[in-house]
C-alpha cells in the first residue's frame, strides 16, 4: 500500500523538536550542490593531478579533510626532524588548492541565495535543535539573517568566542528579551569549522555574511588552519573522522542520542554511508520525512531501513518536500 504523503502544514504542529538536514536541502537552494562527490567533481573539472589521485587512492578515501590533515601533520613532523620535506609540502598545497577551487566552483555566493534565507530562517526557528549534515554555509547564513529580526528568538551554534562550549546544554536557555532558542549542530562538520596547527578546533568568523565564504578561503590559503568537515566516505570512514575530532565526537556521543521525541528529516537520502547517524538517533519516537516528487519507492526504502536499524516501533509519516512553509518554499 502506498504511503500517504502529507503537506507540511498538515503535520507541522506535531513536529517541532529536531530537524535533520541532508544534501537534498542544499540542492533545493542551489542546483550546484547536486553532485555525488567533491573529489569526483574536482576530477571532472580537471583539478586533480595523477599524484594527488594516487594519494587518495592509497589511503582508500575520498575525504579531503583526512588527506589534508595527514599531509599537514607529516610536514610538521618532517620539519621538526629536519627531514627533506618539499615533496610533502607540494602535495599538501596541491590538495589544499584543489579543495579551495572545488568549493569556490560549487558553492554559491551569498548574494545568489540571499532571497531564500528568510524563508529558511522562519522554517528552522520552529525547532529546538537543527542538525545539518551539510558542509555548506546555508544554515549559518539563515541563522545570521535573524540578527536583524526582532522576533524574540535566537539561534546558537554553541561556539563562544570561536570555541565550542563544553556545557552546550546551558545554551538552550534564552537570554535577554528572547523567549525561544534553537541550537544548531554540524555532525559532519562545516566550512565555518577548522583546526589550527595545534589541533585546536575553532569557528571561522567574518565581519559580514557576504564575505564569509571569501574569509574562509583566505584562512585556508594562509595555511594556519585546515577545514573540519567530513565530506564523504563510507560510514566506517566517517566514524574514524568523527572520533578524531573533539567537536564531532561530542555531537555524535551527546547531541544525537539526546533526541528522543520527534524528528523531521529534510533532504536526507538515508544512504548506507550514513548508518552511523541513524543508529545514534534510535531513541526518536516519531519521524516526519520529506519526499521529493511523490517518490513512493523512497518511502518504502526508508521504512525498511528504519525498521532494520531502529525497529518498527517508530511512527513514520512523509511530507512533500516542496509543500508551502517548509524549508525555502
Amino acid at each position: 500500500m502506498e504511503q500517504k504523503i502529507y503537506q507540511w502544514q498538515d503535520i507541522c504542529d506535531h513536529f517541532n523538536g529536531t530537524i535533520l538536514l541532508g544534501n537534498g536541502a542544499s540542492i533545493a537552494v542551489d542546483h550546484r550542490f547536486a553532485y555525488s562527490s567533491l573529489l569526483k567533481h574536482a576530477s571532472k573539472i580537471g583539478l586533480l593531478s595523477q599524484d594527488i589521485k594516487n594519494i587518495f587512492r592509497s589511503f582508500k578515501t575520498k575525504d579531503f579533510e583526512l588527506i589534508l590533515r595527514l599531509l599537514w601533520i607529516t610536514t610538521r613532523v618532517n620539519s621538526i626532524l629536519s627531514v627533506p620535506n618539499q615533496q610533502i609540502i607540494d602535495a599538501y598545497s596541491k590538495v589544499k588548492n584543489c579543495l579551495i577551487e572545488t568549493i569556490v566552483e560549487v558553492h554559491p555566493e551569498y548574494s545568489v541565495i540571499e532571497n531564500q534565507l528568510l524563508s529558511i530562517y522562519n522554517f528552522l526557528k520552529q525547532f529546538n535543535t537543527v542538525l545539518s549534515l551539510n558542509y555548506d554555509l546555508i544554515v549559518y547564513w539563515a541563522m545570521m539573517t535573524g540578527f536583524d529580526i526582532q522576533d524574540q528568538h535566537t539561534f546558537k551554534d554553541c561556539f563562544i568566542n570561536g570555541y565550542f562550549e563544553d556545557n552546550w546544554q546551558r545554551l538552550r536557555e534564552p537570554i535577554g528579551s528572547n523567549k525561544t532558542t534553537t541550537l544548531v549542530f554540524y555532525p559532519h562538520g562545516n566550512l565555518i569549522l577548522a583546526r589550527d596547527i595545534y589541533g585546536q578546533e575553532l569557528k571561522i568568523i567574518s565581519e559580514t555574511q557576504a564575505s564569509l565564504l571569501e574569509s574562509i578561503v583566505k584562512q585556508w590559503q594562509k595555511g594556519n588552519i585546515i577545514p573540519l568537515f567530513v565530506s564523504e566516505g563510507t560510514t566506517q570512514q566517517k566514524m574514524l573522522s568523527i572520533h578524531n575530532s573533539y567537536y564531532l565526537s561530542r555531537v555524535y556521543r551527546e547531541v544525537l542520542p539526546s533526541i528522543s521525541s520527534n524528528l523531521v528529516v529534510y533532504g536526507w537520502g538515508f544512504g548506507k554511508h550514513d548508518i552511523h547517524i541513524l543508529k545514534q538517533i534510535r531513541h526518536v519516537k516519531s519521524f516526519a520525512i520529506s519526499v521529493y516528487n511523490t517518490d513512493y519507492n523512497y518511502c518504502e526504502r526508508v521504512q525498511r531501513m528504519v525498521n532494520s536499524y531502529i525497529g518498527n516501533r517508530i511512527e513514520l509519516c512523509f511530507f512533500d518536500s516542496q509543500s508551502p512553509g517548509c524549508w525555502n518554499n
